[in-house]
């Protein structure tokens, strides 16, 4: 393995940026371009989202880790060190996105020509513009033959005020003017500001984790050099470690003897636990501490749900396997659960459902692990009145993320629940159903902007809980697919929920207690008792299903008993006959379901719980 010099590239000829854009919009594609330009990876045909190395990712074609590739390039006679971030476009992950923009000063931001400006389009510049990144506007696609650029450009200035003559057009599939591309990030986004000079400080933007070699922390140096050797400690957990290995990402791991200030490239220290390569955190060298980095503000789970093994037996392995999968992927939050029909669990906390749908997917094919999930829900919170209760809580406002400890009513002054600030472009023909539709969900309307001619941009105030399952699934069938959805959290608002309990034959079964909205309890009610009708396998007794709000029954379905044929042996003869036999056996059904208990068994909750949207 040839070992690159890397202090042939000073501060002044390094550029750090990444690629922003709205989902498929073809970041991954324009990275394997610029890979291919630079000689980074060679020209085949075989290059496809040469960035996207998970499993997950190339099976759904969406990126899910953001991923960074150093490139050389010669431009006027100087040659450059490119250090590339590729980034997901989908809501659940803008998480890494704001964390990518961190290492960079500047951003590629991809239109596609045929689509225009979508939700995660305005999301990612904002989140770029708040950090004050050079921004380098590019329209891609322009060779399908939908494409309208013109319109396109019209729009960026319309929405960014970003001058029309400054975007770039490309088709990245075909490699059209991609070095333009190359061109501009060399003249108009500025190096790092930073010196060899300085003590050591290095930012840890990502990590992976390698069984052979413990932890690959990815760095951005943001002052001083680092080689094989230095002893290092981190500013989070305060411990010392060794550098075994330092070197930089050609999307593969290339050893170097050293990097260099404003540098970007991964090290190996030997960190054996998960927990010890915390995203955000600041190394310096021993004995010269430094002021931190200002880290990231952790992601903020928005859904939860329970897992759980569906062998107990298989508990320490699938532990084992959350631990180093949450390493990867540090915006899960993880709190030991347990339940009386599933055995002991976790409750997870994702930032969506992609994310969570992803993260099951990485647990069954990375780990070979089978999970049972439970549906979502969303953190709400109670304010305590009693003071017994703020007592034994130590504080008047409790978060709640299981439906089994929510409050009585009595105990509680108001409920809150986590509401979304949600942005839908859409095409105008649709904007009737849109509307009907987030009104339906309890949404109330801030502002309504026309882009262009055809284009609008509606702005909600939406509860969590109601676009959490389904919502996008409708706001996409209702619009032909060409909606676009984004959201940020927008913090808690009172409202009125209630707990719903699910009983069978007056039992209450804790697992599907669902907390909701009590202008949707009559609703879901109905549709729960319907499933388990299908889903509970009958008994020789009779089953009574009832969906319950504190004492009130406000739903039941009934499942009928097996009988035999008790007047199969009766030829004509007396009514009364008939009616003795049949009497004689409603006695015993009744005694029956008196000592009858109804067992659950685990595949019905799973079908019931699985998600409360295929009806």
């Amino acid at each position: 393995q040839e070992n690159f010099d890397m202090s042939t590239y000073p501060v002044e000829s390094i550029r750090n940026f990444s690629i922003i854009a709205h989902v498929d919009h073809g970041k991954s594609t324009l990275a394997d371009r610029l890979l291919e330009i630079t000689g980074t990876i060679a020209k085949t045909d075989r290059n496809k989202q040469v960035l996207d190395k998970l499993q997950v990712e190339r099976e759904r074609g969406i990126t899910v880790k953001a991923q960074s590739a150093s490139l050389f390039y010669n431009h006027e006679g100087v040659n450059y060190l490119l250090n590339l971030i590729d980034t997901p476009g989908h809501v659940d992950f803008s998480y890494e996105v704001s964390r990518s923009l961190s290492a960079c000063q500047g951003v590629i931001l991809v239109v596609d020509a045929n689509e225009g400006i979508q939700a995660q389009t305005v999301a990612n510049f904002y989140l770029a513009f708040e950090a004050q990144l050079t921004i380098i506007p590019v329209i891609n696609k322009i060779d399908l033959k939908n494409a309208d650029p013109e319109r396109v450009e019209k729009q960026i200035e319309k929405l960014f005020d970003i001058p029309i003559d400054e975007c770039i057009r490309i088709s990245a599939k075909q490699g059209t003017n991609v070095e333009k591309v190359l061109q501009n990030v060399i003249e108009k986004i500025p190096p790092p500001q930073c010196n060899t000079a300085d003590p050591l400080k290095a930012l840890v933007f990502d990590s992976t984790f390698d069984h052979y070699r413990g932890v690959i922390a990815n760095i951005a140096l943001f002052g001083g050099e680092i080689e094989k050797g230095h002893k290092i400690v981190s500013a989070h957990t305060k411990k010392r470690y060794e550098v075994n290995e330092v070197g930089i990402l050609t999307p593969n791991e290339q050893p170097t003897h050293k990097l260099y200030a404003g540098q970007v490239g991964y090290v190996i220290a030997g960190m054996k636990e998960v927990t010890e390569a915390q995203i955000g955190d600041t190394l310096f060298l021993y004995k010269q501490p430094v002021e931190p980095l200002p880290g990231f503000k952790s992601a903020k789970p928005m859904v939860f749900a329970g897992m759980y093994p569906v062998d107990q037996a298989e508990y320490n392995n699938l532990k084992s396997a959350l631990e180093r999968l949450t390493l990867n992927d540090s915006s899960v939050t993880v709190h030991r659960d347990s339940s009386l029909a599933l055995g002991a669990g976790w409750r997870l906390g994702f930032l969506g459902l992609l994310h969570m749908e992803v993260f099951n997917q990485r647990l069954e094919q990375e780990y070979n692990m089978s999970v049972i999930l439970t549906a979502p829900t969303v953190p709400y919170k109670a304010i305590l009145s009693s003071a017994k209760l703020i007592k034994e809580y130590g504080k008047a406002e409790i978060t709640i993320i299981n439906p089994a400890q929510f409050p009585d009513k009595l105990s509680v002054s108001e409920y809150l629940e986590p509401t979304v600030l949600g942005t839908i472009i859409t095409p105008h023909e649709y904007i009737g159903k849109i509307i009907a539709l987030c009104q339906d969900r309890r949404a109330v309307q801030k502002d309504m902007l026309y882009i262009d001619e055809h284009r609008i941009m509606l702005k909600y105030l939406f509860p969590l809980n109601e676009i959490v399952v389904d919502f996008y699934d409708a706001l996409k069938s209702l619009s032909s697919g060409y909606a676009s959805f984004d959201y940020e959290d927008a913090g808690y608002q009172a409202a009125d929920l209630i707990k719903m309990d699910i009983l069978l034959n007056g039992k209450p079964v804790e697992e599907l207690a669902t907390i909701i909205h009590s202008d949707k309890a009559y609703a879901t009610g109905k549709f729960l008792c319907e499933r388990l009708k299908d889903a509970i396998p009958r008994q020789l007794f009779e089953i009574a299903i009832q969906a319950a709000v504190g004492k009130k029954i406000i739903a039941r379905e009934t499942l009928k008993a097996y009988r035999k044929n008790v007047v199969a042996k009766c030829y004509g003869g007396d009514i009364t006959r008939r009616m003795k036999l049949l009497k004689r056996q409603a006695e015993g059904k009744k005694l029956m379901r008196k000592i009858g208990n109804v067992e659950v068994p685990k595949d019905a909750f799973i079908r019931v719980l699985k998600r409360q949207i295929d009806k």
